[in-house]
């Protein structure tokens, strides 16, 4: 058995945008349109922080799928690829953290 991945997750939402709301949590998420779908993830990010704080690894782990997913449907809505976001995390492995973070100097 091959590990499931985000890929695999991401196919599984693109498959369900075919579905109707009534039948499909994630079509219904996607019918509410990128702010919605970003409110959501939002949600489910603040989850994901109050039961890291308490400890709970179930909790924890029940979350981060809750935010894994839930980014994935804020993407698919705001028409970015997963895969988009896969190329920058690994164009950003080429250098130290730091070093990367301080190539993204901000203009505040």
């Amino acid at each position: 058995m091959t590990a499931f991945t985000l890929t695999d997750l991401d196919r599984l939402i693109v498959e369900r945008t075919s579905s109707s709301a009534a039948k499909s949590y994630t079509r219904s998420l996607l019918d509410k349109g990128p702010v919605g779908c970003a409110k959501k993830f939002g949600e489910e990010s603040v989850e994901f922080v109050i039961a890291t704080t308490q400890g709970d690894q179930a909790s924890v782990t029940a979350e981060a799928a809750d935010v894994l997913y839930h980014l994935l449907v804020a993407l698919h809505a705001s028409a970015v690829p997963l895969q988009d976001v896969l190329s920058e995390l690994e164009r950003r492995t080429t250098a130290s953290g730091h070093e990367e973070k301080a190539s993204r100097a901000r203009t505040d």
